[in-house]
């Protein structure tokens, strides 16, 4: 069985809060034998992927940028794309399953891809679209691993 792929889609500066939330997300993800494809920034990003990292998990960064060091120090695999924002639907692509938090016009953008192509997205304390699964604590989405 392959394992699943979680996209945590969030924003580049964010509160402590949503990064301690991100943190504890990736942790999840990494002791539930999962991969963890995000941006490959900080922030909402930064914080999964460290939270994965740190519990052994593997992690993806899809950048937007040219360059492999653009990536966060918690990335195992930074994917350069050199194609800015157009890298989310690369993520939405990729995913199994989507974690949005927090966000702004990025992580929107990444949730209506996710949608479009029939990804399940959970979203906590995000935008409020039909089809967002809003979750309160981040154990909510262990069940649909």
């Amino acid at each position: 069985m392959k394992q699943k792929i979680v996209a945590v889609i969030g924003g580049n500066s964010t509160d402590k809060h949503f990064c301690d939330f991100a943190y504890q997300v990736g942790k999840l993800i990494a002791e539930h034998n999962c991969i963890l494809v995000c941006g490959g920034l900080g922030g909402v990003m930064e914080a999964a992927a460290k939270g994965a990292y740190e519990n052994e998990g593997m992690t993806i960064g899809i950048l937007p940028g040219f360059e492999k060091t653009d990536a966060n120090p918690y990335i195992s695999i930074p994917i350069v794309t050199g194609i800015s924002t157009a890298r989310n639907i690369i993520i939405a692509r990729t995913c199994d399953l989507a974690v949005a938090i927090d966000g702004k016009y990025g992580t929107l953008s990444e949730i209506a891809y996710c949608l479009d192509f029939g990804k399940t997205v959970l979203g906590y304390q995000t935008y409020n679209i039909d089809k967002i699964v809003p979750i309160q604590k981040s154990e909510d989405i262990i069940k649909y691993f």
